[in-house]
């Protein structure tokens, strides 16, 4: 019980610690125009105008590929004791996909301008 107060203490030193780094550190702005923003520095432009709506289909796009990788380390894991049957089936996992991406392609995902 000692060793898990000792933590908690520890826990709680460490936390005032940098909360008081921050007072120290951070600009003071006053009660009405600090805002929760990169530690209270005034910010530069609004929150929702930073990213254009033209970089969600590329985000989506590469999430989809993230997440085939995702099945493929798994895949290559047992490729070679499952054999010719496994080789088959990622081929038909990757058509799929390149049939996705043609589709991509086609709405205009990967146009950056």
């Amino acid at each position: 019980m000692g060793a898990v107060a000792v933590v908690v203490l520890l826990a709680l030193l460490g936390i005032g610690a940098l909360h008081g780094l921050h007072r120290l550190v951070a600009p003071y702005h006053g009660v009405l125009t600090s805002l929760p923003f990169q530690s209270g520095w005034p910010p530069q432009q609004h929150a929702l105008s930073r990213y254009h709506v033209r970089w969600y289909p590329a985000t989506l796009v590469f999430l989809a590929f993230d997440v085939e990788m995702l099945f493929m380390y798994p895949w290559a894991v047992v490729v070679a004791q499952v054999g010719a049957k496994a080789v088959a089936e990622m081929f038909l996992f990757l058509g799929a996909l390149f049939v996705a991406v043609g589709w991509a392609w086609r709405e205009g995902a990967f146009r950056w301008a």
